[in-house]
């Protein structure tokens, strides 16, 4: 099992930023590529970022140049710079395991871009 707790949400103003964490415990030896996904509300959940084991990264087009993922040990963390209120939303730790396909999910820091 791998548990994974994020934290850093809050309410920002447009052209702010935040910095997210997740932190992985239990069997995160497996885990082979980690992410975030955020949930707007009325929206279904979509991928933010991931990263791998390797280093390797993914963005949604619509945060690239703006968001940074990174990753060291156990720790996964999302820097989002020059937010906007379509930022807006439920952001959520994701840990994929390859072998069986399995997903992990914390429960997620919710992000508000308001003034």
């Amino acid at each position: 099992q791998v548990q994974l707790v994020e934290s850093g949400g809050g309410l920002v103003q447009p052209g702010g930023s935040l910095r997210l964490s997740c932190a992985a415990s239990g069997s995160i030896f497996s885990i082979n590529r980690m992410g975030w996904y955020r949930q707007a509300p009325g929206k279904e959940r979509e991928l933010v970022a991931t990263i791998t084991n390797s280093g390797s990264t993914r963005y949604a087009d619509s945060v690239k140049g703006r968001f940074t993922i990174s990753r060291d040990n156990a720790n996964v963390y999302l820097q989002m710079n020059s937010l906007k209120p379509e930022d807006t939303g439920v952001y959520y730790c994701n840990g994929y395991r390859v072998w069986d396909r399995m997903d992990y999910w914390g429960k997620g820091t919710l992000v508000t871009v308001s003034s």
